[in-house]
């Protein structure tokens, strides 16, 4: 199992995250090869260069930015969105066709590394070795989903600015609501995740 070729496009894709951080991880490779997978599942190009691809990601860290440097999908781009579970998983939706697949590393992927990198030192290097060259449907499972929130709302129209009756601070991205006829931003309508003590400036 050890004489397994990398993944195609793998190693350049490598070399881009590796500019990104100081060292590579097993877990950057699996956001790496979660991105090469979902491209060909989905027939899709990537790392893309349009807004075509949404991304959901399980959690936060270094393996984001793997699925980031092979999908094209980012924060900043308004095509990546932080579900933050606690795990190394990602949700893939097409939008122009609907179609959506949700990736996470195998149960016995880990087990497996062992096999294809037998002269590892530890399990770390095994995995770190591993992950490049292991088949994707030993390292990744997959499953169709169907999301159960409205991406059209979640992206919503970009631009779009009002500002809050309560803070008068300027919303983005129609992610205000409305109260008893007021718009309000949704610290000031439901509780935000801080709050601002007295003396800001």
């Amino acid at each position: 199992m050890n004489s397994a070729d990398p993944a195609p496009n793998l190693q350049p894709l490598l070399e881009k995250l590796g500019a990104m951080h100081k060292h590579l991880c097993p877990r950057q490779i699996l956001g790496v090869r979660m991105g090469l997978y979902a491209g060909e599942l989905l027939g899709l190009a990537l790392p893309q260069h349009d807004k075509r691809l949404f991304t959901f990601v399980e959690t936060d860290g270094c393996f984001v930015d793997g699925v980031t440097v092979s999908a094209g999908c980012a924060v900043g781009h308004r095509t990546l969105r932080l579900m933050d579970y606690g795990k190394v998983a990602a949700s893939f939706v097409d939008t122009k066709t609907e179609e959506a697949i949700r990736i996470w590393p195998s149960l016995q992927c880990r087990a497996l590394a062992k096999e294809y990198a037998p002269a590892a030192p530890n399990s770390w290097r095994a995995q770190f070795e591993a992950y490049q060259v292991m088949p994707a449907p030993e390292l990744l499972s997959v499953s169709p989903i169907t999301l159960q929130i409205d991406l059209k709302a979640l992206i919503a129209r970009p631009g779009g600015r009002v500002n809050c009756a309560v803070c008068g601070e300027e919303i983005l991205n129609q992610r205000n609501t409305i109260r008893n006829g007021q718009v309000l931003c949704h610290s000031c309508a439901e509780g935000g995740y801080a709050r601002i003590l007295s003396g800001g400036r």
